[in-house]
């Protein structure tokens, strides 16, 4: 193996790891915090309609 393969194998390294930790990052972060604030806030406007609907 002569040296541009070695670079580019470690550039394809580099990119497939950044990859991954990024799909990690958003499947345990970013989107559970999208879904909790969206069902959050429908239960709340679901909850002011409510009220709204009793008066």
């Amino acid at each position: 193996m002569d040296l541009s393969q070695f670079s580019g194998f470690l550039v394809f390294l580099a990119i497939f790891t950044m990859g991954f930790w990024l799909m990690i990052f958003l499947l345990t972060f970013v989107i559970p915090y999208w879904l909790v604030g969206y069902f959050r806030e429908a239960w709340k406007y679901r909850k002011e309609d409510k009220t709204v609907a009793k008066k």
